[in-house]
């Protein structure tokens, strides 16, 4: 019993040597947003964060677009005044690399409500953040911690029925951390498409 114990810790600490983690510092950054525009994350200190690692081309972030699941939670977090940024790390050089002007009309034809969306053409942040997957979600406190770090939700699929059915992890992160209380599921497995480096 013990030594499962043990193998598992270390299996654990082992995936996440690397990754930001809840209860790490989040990175800051200078990314520039859809319009060219410079945005940090130092800009928003004092207030929560929530960093949406996406790329169209992926039927995961479809299956949460095309069910409005993703919009639903970005709307919820924009009444309590959380920032949103939508970040695409695909690399300029891959065959999937969206244009500010293409995430831009992609995130408008989806009717969401990022605060910003963030084009990381030389995946810098992407790689100082370890994101795995698109989707891949980190929650950011007012002190700039990691509250949450992994999967949109529970249901690893990329069916759009399933978000229906889901938990969102993410949506039950910003419920407790915006009441001042401790988030109960601070890391999960994150799933998705490869992010594109």
């Amino acid at each position: 019993m013990l030594r499962s114990i043990v193998g598992l810790s270390l299996a654990f600490a082992a995936g996440s040597a690397l990754a930001v983690t809840a209860g790490n510092a989040a990175p800051d950054f200078a990314v520039a947003d859809a319009a060219g525009k410079t945005v940090k994350l130092s800009d928003y200190k004092g207030k929560f964060v929530v960093l949406e690692w996406t790329n169209p081309d992926c039927p995961f972030v479809r299956a949460q677009y095309n069910a409005d699941a993703m919009q639903a939670v970005q709307k919820e977090a924009g009444a309590k005044d959380v920032v949103w940024l939508s970040v695409n790390s695909t690399n300029k050089s891959s065959s999937e690399f969206k244009t500010g002007a293409q995430m831009s009309q992609w995130m408008k034809d989806k009717n969401a409500t990022p605060k910003a969306v963030l084009i990381d053409a030389d995946s810098a942040t992407g790689r100082a953040y370890d994101a795995k997957t698109t989707p891949h979600m980190f929650v950011i406190d007012p002190a700039g911690k990691v509250v949450y770090a992994g999967a949109i939700d529970d249901k690893r699929s990329a069916r759009e029925s399933d978000r229906k059915i889901a938990n969102n992890y993410v949506r039950a992160a910003l419920n407790e951390a915006t009441a001042g209380k401790p988030v109960t599921v601070a890391s999960t497995t994150p799933y998705g498409c490869s992010v594109k480096y």
